[in-house]
Formats: C-alpha cells, sequence, structure tokens
C-alpha cells in the first residue's frame, strides 16, 4: 500500500486590493535640496505633523523672502536685503530637518522649489531693481526679468533631472551651475560693497545689471559647481577649519556686510578649482572606461 502523497502548501494569494488605494514606488519624487542624496517618501497625502515641520520652516523662508520685498518698497534697504539673506539660511536647514527626521515628501519638494523661485529669484530681482536698476528703466527691468526667468527655469530643470539616474555631475558630488540660493546672495553683491564703502558707483544701473545678467547665466549654466558633498579636507587642517569657521561666523554677526561680501567673492574664486576638480574626476572615469572595455 503506497504512502500517501505529502501534504501541498497552499499557493500564496494576491494581496486584496482595495477600492481607491494607490501603490506607489517605493522612492518617488525629488529630495529637499540640490546637495542631498535619497529622494523624498509618499505624494504628500496624509502628512503628519512631524513631517510638517520642514514644510513650515519652508513657508518661513518664504515669508522671510517676499517680506524683504515689502522693506524695498519703503526704500529700507538692510531690511530688505537681509531677509532674503535669512530666507537663505532657513532654505539650507529645512531639507536637513526633514532628512532628520525622515519627514521628506513630495508636497515638501514642490514647496520648496515654488518657494525657491519666489525667495532667491523674484525677489532678489524686485529689490535689486527698486534700489538700482529703475534708474534705467527699460534695460534695467530686463536684466530683473533675465533673473527672475533664470531662477525660475534651474528650478525647472532641477525638478525635471530628479528621476534621472546618470546624473555626472550629481554622482560626483557637484552640482550643476550655481544654486538659486547662491545666486541669490551673489547678484546682493553690489549692495554689500555699496553699503559698508557708501560709493555710488556700486549702484550704477549699468554695472547691477551686467552682474545681475551674468549671476543669472552662472544660474542656468551646465559647468560642475562645487558643493558640500565635493568639499573634504584633509584631516590635518579639520581643527583650523573648525576654527575658521567659528570666527568666520562670528565676523558675520559683527559686520555682515562685509563678511558676505567676502563670502561671495570666496565662492565665485573657488568655481575654477571646482572645474579643475570636475576634470580631473571625468579624466579618471574615462580611463577607468577604458581600462574596463
Amino acid at each position: 500500500m503506497s504512502a500517501p502523497p505529502p501534504p501541498q502548501a497552499p499557493e500564496p494569494r494576491a494581496p486584496r486590493k482595495i477600492p481607491g488605494a494607490r501603490f506607489l514606488p517605493a522612492r518617488l519624487g525629488p529630495k529637499a535640496a540640490e546637495d542631498e542624496d535619497g529622494r523624498a517618501q509618499g505624494d504628500g497625502s496624509g502628512l503628519t505633523l512631524r513631517a510638517m515641520l520642514p514644510n513650515a520652516v519652508t513657508a518661513a523662508a518664504l515669508c522671510s523672502g517676499l517680506t524683504g520685498i515689502r522693506f524695498a518698497i519703503d526704500a529700507q534697504w538692510t531690511y530688505a536685503v537681509g531677509l532674503v539673506v535669512l530666507a537663505g539660511v532657513l532654505d539650507g536647514i529645512d531639507g536637513r530637518i526633514a532628512r532628520l527626521l525622515n519627514a521628506q515628501s513630495r508636497f515638501g519638494a514642490e514647496l520648496d522649489s515654488l518657494a525657491d523661485s519666489l525667495s532667491f529669484g523674484v525677489a532678489p530681482a524686485l529689490i535689486l531693481f527698486l534700489w538700482s536698476l529703475q534708474d534705467w528703466t527699460s534695460f534695467g527691468w530686463f536684466a530683473a526679468l533675465a533673473f527672475a526667468i533664470c531662477c525660475a527655469l534651474r528650478l525647472a530643470r532641477f525638478n525635471a533631472r530628479i528621476d534621472v539616474d546618470e546624473q555626472p555631475h550629481k554622482s560626483a558630488g557637484f552640482l550643476t551651475g550655481v544654486p538659486a540660493p547662491v545666486g541669490a546672495g551673489l547678484a546682493f553683491t553690489p549692495f554689500y560693497l555699496w553699503h559698508e564703502t557708501g560709493i555710488e558707483a556700486f549702484r550704477e544701473p549699468v554695472l547691477t545689471a551686467g552682474w545681475l545678467t551674468v549671476i543669472a547665466i552662472l544660474m542656468i549654466s551646465n559647468m560642475a559647481t562645487i558643493s558640500w558633498g565635493s568639499l573634504r579636507p584633509r584631516r590635518s587642517i579639520r581643527l583650523p577649519l573648525i576654527a575658521f569657521t567659528g570666527l568666520a561666523f562670528a565676523a558675520l554677526l559683527l559686520e555682515p556686510w562685509w563678511t558676505l561680501a567676502a563670502i561671495s567673492i570666496t565662492y565665485l574664486a573657488l568655481m575654477p578649482y571646482g572645474l579643475v576638480k570636475y576634470g580631473r574626476i571625468k579624466r579618471r572615469r574615462r580611463l577607468e572606461a577604458a581600462a574596463a572595455g
């Protein structure tokens, strides 16, 4: 008499579909900041209180940048520019807060891009127009428009490339073009120098228009620019670098406009270094590809 066949394991049943439910990929949406890794989670529906905190910081940055326009209308230039700088600081920490709390979302990423377009594109353009460019009626307004449009185009390009796997600059720790907050800070360099020196030549609308146009081109350029990920100081200089950072922060509190001007000039001076460093990485990648092929 033959033995009975062993019992068959039950076939796994397909998961029951819930009407109206949507199944999202595990990784979806743009990251919160340009120099961060990882992508946003979810589609922004059902945000928790924890997820709303970085969005609240983004909204605060937006309010800060737009309030700068209000002070510019009243010719209170120090407050106007200072509020845009404050918006840049808030924009720099909202993405970090989102990563720290694991609270990234599609909603937060889209809000961040829209806020950046207004705070670092529209607000600087209007402030500089009221401060200087309105004395050169037609061409001054064109320069302000060019800056605001280039900022919006940069952010649109950034969002469009989020889900693209092949990003040579990003994979090497670099950015593509000048980031929007940095571009806003660079655009105010003539104001920094005018405020501290009192030299009216820095307020010349032709000079301001030319400078604004250059920064606008840098924002939408395809050149590799340095980011925090591409800066890797040697172990021997880390402690002096920490001390220097502390002194720089103290200088920012005591002499904010001179310090901001120095930061802008230093950033521009480091751009050739970034190009040279990225060129070395490109050559190394070509050699590795040729050896592998």
